[in-house]
């Protein structure tokens, strides 16, 4: 097929939102967050088979991309862009869709355990931080030397972590906020770090982690980290 013109690449995007399955679709990604095949087809109204077709068109018009974790394939938009023109159409019809619900308990989406690194919304906010810090490339996840020297600050052991046996650092896609935390080698050291320093304590019974007062006051000071579990 030769090259679209403007105008016949525009249609042909529009017309990949604007099959109405595919837009319930798109708009319960809106929110920033990732979801399996089996929730967009619930959100689409469609079967899983269907729902796995129009993920194909919408891969294959660059709308959304595929993160596959373990036995799963997590989808979500592409990029900001995608999310401002979905914002726009919404605004141009009058209405704003329903938002996808996910049914966690508040403790467990607060703060808990993914293995052994942090996860939950607490999770979610320090993987976005140390990024926003550019203390860890949100790509590679590679950390730099200033980004070394500021994590061995927090107790962190970022050369140990290296020198695991095990995959040093990566994003893993958290079950109730559907975005990134940290995993890995990195991951554990800093959950290991957090608990040290009593920035968070550990149920025995109970994956779910309690951020203490003393672990606001440190995160903000050192991180600029304002997190609420609300």
């Amino acid at each position: 097929m030769g090259k679209q013109s403007g105008d016949e690449a525009v249609a042909r995007l529009a017309g990949a939102i604007g099959e109405p399955a595919r837009t319930r679709m798109l708009y319960a990604l809106a929110d920033g967050r990732a979801r399996t095949s089996t929730e967009l087809a619930m959100a689409g109204g469609v079967t899983p088979s269907t729902a796995s077709v129009h993920l194909a068109r919408l891969l294959e018009e660059g709308l959304v991309v595929v993160l596959p974790q373990g036995k799963h394939r997590y989808y979500r938009l592409s990029g900001p862009r995608v999310a401002r023109v979905l914002e726009g159409l919404s605004v141009l019809a009058g209405g704003s869709p329903a938002a996808l619900k996910i049914g966690t308990p508040a403790a467990l989406r607060a703060a808990r355990t993914c293995y052994d690194h942090i996860a939950g919304s607490l999770g979610v906010a320090l993987h976005d931080r140390i990024c926003t810090l550019e203390w860890i490339d949100g790509d590679s996840y590679s950390v730099n030397a200033t980004g070394e020297k500021a994590l061995a600050g927090l107790g962190v052991d970022v050369g140990a972590a290296r020198g695991s046996r095990r995959r040093f650092a990566y994003g893993c896609v958290d079950w109730s906020e559907r975005r990134p935390h940290l995993g890995g080698a990195l991951g554990s050291a800093m959950l290991a770090a957090a608990i040290k320093r009593k920035w968070v304590t550990q149920a025995l019974d109970s994956r779910a982690l309690e951020v203490t007062a003393q672990g606001r006051r440190e995160m903000r000071a050192k991180l600029g980290l304002v997190w609420s579990d609300g």
